[in-house]
């Protein structure tokens, strides 16, 4: 059975995370993170740093009320 999780960034619903075997799919709901859309994580936390460092600095994210 698939467990999800909501994945935030700066208080936004930014996608969810979805057990796939032993690690973390990628959802983006947002379409600024669609070029994460789909990657796969070993651990939550390593995702949620990846969406955070996406976030910093990317001038392909224009104006990133989703961030934090």
């Amino acid at each position: 059975m698939k467990q999800s999780w909501v994945i935030e960034l700066g208080g936004k619903f930014a996608g969810a995370a979805v057990t796939d075997n032993d690690k973390f799919r990628f959802v983006a709901v947002d379409p600024r993170l669609d070029h994460l859309d789909g990657s796969v994580w070993p651990t939550l936390e390593e995702l949620r740093r990846a969406l955070r460092a996406s976030c910093v600095g990317a001038d392909s994210l224009p104006k990133k009320p989703v961030c934090s």
